[in-house]
């Protein structure tokens, strides 16, 4: 008797099992090794965590975009735990399907200047892929390869790509001619940048 009790007061909550698929778990431990320490990882962040609506009594209609949708990790600065990446699984679609959902994360991730690191979906990863992978979302969020610093720092930043120093350069040429940059130590086997706004 006491026991029926129990059952129906108790809250109808139970704990996920497991709290990462199968594949999620995969790509955490190859980021983990990737990062060596570099990077906080995060699993599973809310968007409205990450990002906020300008003006939302005006823009309502755009709460529902965003609202209980997550990005699979979130890699943060071990500092100050600011975002530096977002890492999404993407799950396979027909080729004339390009999933909505998709889109409207790139975009949004894009216009904030954040970039959305695109992993497909797999039961293992190689890290050259991913690497591979994190320099192309680089390059799209920096047009040029870069991504943008916008606080100031006294201090040497770390690469964005591999985790390395980075060493202060100079554009030779081209439309940033003169304008200094941070360059990875070791350029040109990587390719990461990190622009001086």
């Amino acid at each position: 008797m006491t026991d029926s009790v129990i059952d129906t007061t108790r809250l109808p909550y139970r704990l996920k099992e497991p709290f990462l698929t199968t594949t999620e778990l995969a790509l955490f431990h190859t980021l983990t090794e990737m990062m060596g320490g570099r990077y906080i990882i995060c699993p599973k962040v809310a968007l409205n965590d990450i990002f906020y609506i300008v003006r939302p009594n005006e823009n309502v209609h755009f709460f529902n975009k965003f609202f209980r949708k997550h990005v699979d990790f979130l890699l943060c600065e071990q500092k100050n735990l600011l975002p530096v990446f977002g890492v999404d699984i993407v799950r396979a679609v027909s080729k004339t399907d390009t999933r909505e959902t998709d889109k409207f994360m790139d975009e949004l991730f894009t216009n904030a200047g954040l970039p959305l690191v695109h992993v497909p979906a797999g039961e293992k990863y190689d890290v050259s892929e991913i690497v591979n992978l994190f320099q192309l979302a680089v390059m799209k969020i920096g047009g040029t390869g870069a991504l943008r610093v916008q606080r100031n720092t006294d201090s040497v930043p770390h690469c964005p790509i591999c985790g390395k120093m980075m060493v202060l350069r100079i554009h030779r040429d081209g439309p940033r001619s003169g304008k200094k940059y941070y360059g990875c130590m070791d350029s040109p086997k990587c390719a990461g940048i990190v622009s001086i706004e």
